[in-house]
């Protein structure tokens, strides 16, 4: 081999493998995250994209260390609700799975929009809630209120108390005279269970009323995503078996 070879053979060494490196990376990144999602698509209650932070994932594959991961999805469905948008960001995720996990999330955050039109949808398929033909939101007084039976108006003042969301009636009227109470109740049941049951244990820490519906932030700690329970016999969703 002449001298003058060497320098070339060593740059097309280097550029073979940092092409196997990055095809690599891809291809790991690609199974990881549909691992991800294949685990936490039954807290969130429907299909997720999801992203993938800074840190090469061919180095999780070794330490099953994730620095971030964001979740996404236009139709969440949390207990009873219908049409929820959520944004969720976890981070320190450890993908180590035992028998009694599929990993850990060190903590998490959500931002949830739930429009008039999903809140009419899920009210419309519950029972009582079927009297429903309309809700409208009132940004300023931080009420929405449910056209009821055409005849019908209840008006209602969602807040976070403690770390929950309460629905309080604040105006329940059909021409004047009061809607029944087991009406009301279902309604503001209906939405109430809607804003109880949250992903990955978080917990509301805000709520807004918008001209368009409702925007709920979401706070949560240390959470292990739950392993498979005894009996079942759910496949594990591609790309779980590399971290086994």
């Amino acid at each position: 081999m002449t001298r003058s070879k060497a320098p070339m053979i060593a740059v097309l060494v280097v550029l073979v493998l940092v092409a196997a490196l990055l095809g690599g990376e891809l291809y790991f990144r690609q199974q990881i995250k549909s691992c991800l999602a294949g685990q936490l698509e039954s807290e969130i209650g429907s299909q997720v994209d999801v992203g993938l932070g800074w840190k090469p994932i061919l180095i999780s594959l070794v330490d099953k260390q994730v620095s971030s991961v964001t979740l996404d999805s236009n139709d969440a469905r949390f207990g009873p609700a219908e049409g929820m948008t959520v944004h969720a960001e976890v981070e320190d995720v450890d993908l180590a799975q035992t028998a009694d996990s599929n990993g850990t999330i060190g903590s998490s955050s959500a931002d949830i929009s739930w429009s008039t039109d999903g809140i009419a949808r899920t009210l419309q398929s519950q029972g009582a809630g079927a009297l429903v033909s309309g809700v409208t939101s009132d940004a300023a007084a931080g009420t929405l209120s449910f056209a009821v039976g055409g005849l019908a108006q209840l008006t209602v003042k969602p807040t976070v108390t403690g770390d929950r969301v309460d629905v309080q009636t604040v105006d329940a009227s059909i021409l004047g005279l009061g809607i029944p109470t087991d009406l009301v109740d279902s309604i503001v049941g209906v939405l109430s269970d809607s804003l109880q049951q949250y992903p990955l244990d978080m917990t509301p820490t805000s709520l807004t009323v918008t001209d368009s519906g409702i925007a709920l932030n979401l706070q949560g700690g240390q959470y292990s995503i739950p392993a498979a329970q005894p009996g079942q016999t759910v496949e594990a969703p591609e790309g779980c078996g590399m971290l086994a």
